[in-house]
């Protein structure tokens, strides 16, 4: 490659850093550009007051040898922990195995609700729902309508914000594949040891000791040693094009604005703003769906415990509508390192948009309604709560609506035909609901494809969706098979402590 300039890669999540990474591995010239003034993403680790906190949680596991020696590359192994994995679902003051436990469900359920979604399923199988395009035809074609609204529709519209049946079916497809009533119970009845070859049926997973966004503090140094630029707090305000290609950006930070030449961009950054920022403008049709797509927003709640209400689950699934919770983490499941003796942090988190009541509240109004809700849940005892902190994460999700792929593919079609130089990569640079694995995935392609001159083709990514969860996932795309106790809650008592199996060792337990 005869490179001038070198690369611009705006963000420093994984996908961007990623980019930049595999840029310098190959003695590519690279730049990265980051708004915020913590790298990471939404794969940050958020500190306050000594403790540590995983917005949105992030379970290091994947089937992509390339992603797993990145990890080991960047991070030694002794700075990982290998984590038992539990997660399950909260309805009706019992806890459920997650993803579903035939046993597990027809307890907490009862014989007369069991013979009815029993029933509702043969009905759907028989007779299945005629529109399987959204979310809600495309499950309950596969569970039937009962168990569709006990598992999954409550938790789906409190993430998304909007009717079940108008979110598209390819989200499901995407997290869910092979989802069916049947391969549940088989799973359930399947010995542990024959379940190694399901993705979502891990038993356990890597962790890195201090969070996330460890992995990336790391990396970000790691650029900078290999001569490589990262600079925070500087967003990048424009792409200027001419002749066919992108040529320059222009960047806003502390020491003011600047024109920063570039032969290549690398846009981790919301692929609606990257549109937006490009001059001469787009067209207006460019725009306008560029405009449409919609993100959907996050916030965490983190409250100080003591540790008789810790649980051992990584999260609980709230299916509860009586509160706006969605779903909790007990951060000192994940590590010990992210909390501290004696004391726990439960970390409750909302699924918002930005220009919502919820977002603007102000955070000691936020820490007192997640009190209240964890009181309501029977979670913790009242007056138990010793702090609270407010992390809010704008456009943590890329909403798929009706309109979504519509204007995704014009975007594509325009940015290909005009900027060729310009690659979209990770979850929001291309709007897909990638896991971090993924994402790198995306990066790593993208810049062979820079420095080789490859073709391939970033956006199939993921597209077969083999990696992806088969019995189940979240809104961040993680199955899991909850392995706990069935009984239901009972308001103020400790949801169980951690098990002897699953009880976190206070030191790094290494990697297997």
């Amino acid at each position: 490659m005869e490179e001038r300039h070198g690369t611009v890669v705006i963000g420093a999540g994984p996908a961007g850093l990623t980019a930049a990474y595999e840029l310098l591995r190959h003695g590519a010239a690279v730049r990265v550009f980051e708004s915020d003034q913590v790298v990471g993403g939404i794969s940050r680790t958020v500190e306050r007051d000594g403790w540590r906190f995983d917005i949105g949680g992030h379970r290091f596991f994947t089937k992509v040898p390339r992603v797993e020696a990145f990890w080991h590359e960047v991070l030694p192994d002794e700075e990982f922990l290998l984590r038992p994995r539990m997660s399950r679902i909260f309805y009706r003051g019992a806890l459920y195995d997650y993803p579903l436990n035939a046993g597990n469900a027809l307890r907490n359920l009862g014989i007369r609700e069991a013979v009815r979604c029993m029933a509702s399923y043969t009905r759907a199988r028989l007779r299945p729902p005629r529109d399987q395009s959204h979310f809600e035809g495309w499950v309950s074609a596969r569970f039937g309508w009962r168990l569709y609204s006990i598992f999954f529709k409550t938790y789906t519209e409190k993430v998304w914000g909007m009717p079940a049946d108008q979110l598209q079916a390819d989200w499901a497809a995407q997290r869910i594949k092979n989802l069916s009533l049947s391969k549940a119970v088989l799973n359930a009845l399947l010995p542990r040891r024959n379940r190694k070859d399901v993705t979502s049926l891990i038993e356990e997973f890597q962790y890195p000791k201090f969070g996330p966004g460890m992995m990336w503090e790391r990396c970000t140094d790691e650029v900078r040693r290999r001569g490589g630029e990262v600079t925070l707090g500087t967003w990048v305000t424009a792409v200027h094009r001419e002749g066919g290609r992108a040529v320059a950006v222009t960047v806003d930070g502390p020491g003011g604005e600047r024109r920063v030449p570039a032969d290549h961009v690398i846009s981790s950054m919301p692929i609606s703003e990257l549109v937006a920022a490009v001059r001469p403008a787009a067209p207006p049709e460019v725009l306008a769906c560029a405009a449409d797509l919609r993100y959907r927003d996050f916030l965490t709640v983190a409250l100080v415990v003591p540790e008789e209400f810790s649980f051992p689950d990584n999260w609980i699934y709230v299916h509860d509508p009586a509160v706006q919770v969605g779903r909790i983490q007990n951060f000192g499941s994940w590590s010990p390192y992210l909390v501290k003796d004696g004391r726990t942090c439960l970390g409750l988190e909302y699924f918002v948009f930005e220009d919502d009541a919820t977002w603007r509240t102000p955070d000691d109004e936020l820490v007192a309604l997640a009190t209240a809700e964890l009181e309501q849940l029977g979670l913790v005892r009242p007056g138990c709560v010793e702090a609270g902190y407010v992390v809010r994460m704008p456009k943590a999700y890329p909403v798929y609506d009706d309109r979504y792929q519509h204007n995704v593919d014009t975007i594509r079609a325009w940015l290909a035909r005009e900027l060729p130089n310009v690659h979209p990569v990770g979850r929001n640079g291309m709007h897909r609901y990638n896991n971090q694995d993924h994402s790198m995935m995306t990066a790593m392609l993208t810049a062979e494809n820079i420095v080789h001159g490859t073709g391939h083709d970033v956006w199939s990514v993921n597209v077969e969706q083999d990696y992806h969860e088969q019995s189940g996932g979240d809104s961040n795309g993680n199955g899991r098979r909850g392995t706990g106790r069935d009984a239901p809650i009972v308001p103020g008592r400790p949801l169980g402590r951690v098990t002897a199996e699953a009880r976190p060792e206070r030191r790094p337990t290494g990697v297997n």
